[in-house]
């Protein structure tokens, strides 16, 4: 059973920075999947804000280019996201998403139908 939980969300002014971290179990990272982090703000639909493919390609949005980093920790089997250089258009709940096939494109812009499983998210504000 695979089962995502993020943690580490919260409250900064702008320009802080915070890291997202996605706890992964009953999922294995190979053959191409493709593991990301996607944000909701109130009223909007939901966004892709980077992802990570099994063999380290990465693909952010361009809002996020250079602020924000996905990583993966493959001791722990933990998904983060480094978020620097913060800004109230970033408030939003953050989800950790999961991809079972390897055959679509890891990007930001594809299908959140095409992710699996996804965790419950985390709240984060940037207040000004």
């Amino acid at each position: 059973q695979v089962q995502l939980s993020e943690s580490g969300g919260g409250s900064v002014h702008t320009g802080g920075s915070l890291r997202l971290s996605c706890a992964v179990s009953g999922y294995t990272f190979t053959n191409r999947r493709c593991m990301g982090w996607f944000r909701q703000a109130p009223g909007k639909e939901r966004e892709g804000v980077a992802v990570l493919r099994s063999d380290g390609l990465t693909n952010y949005a361009d809002s996020v280019k250079d602020r924000f980093t996905i990583s993966k920790d493959i001791a722990t089997n933990t998904l983060y996201l480094e978020m620097n250089s913060l800004k109230p258009e970033d408030t939003a709940m953050y989800y950790c998403a999961a991809a079972m096939s390897g055959w679509s494109p890891c990007l930001v812009t594809r299908g959140i139908a095409d992710f699996d499983y996804w965790g419950q998210g985390t709240q984060v504000t940037v207040s000004s």
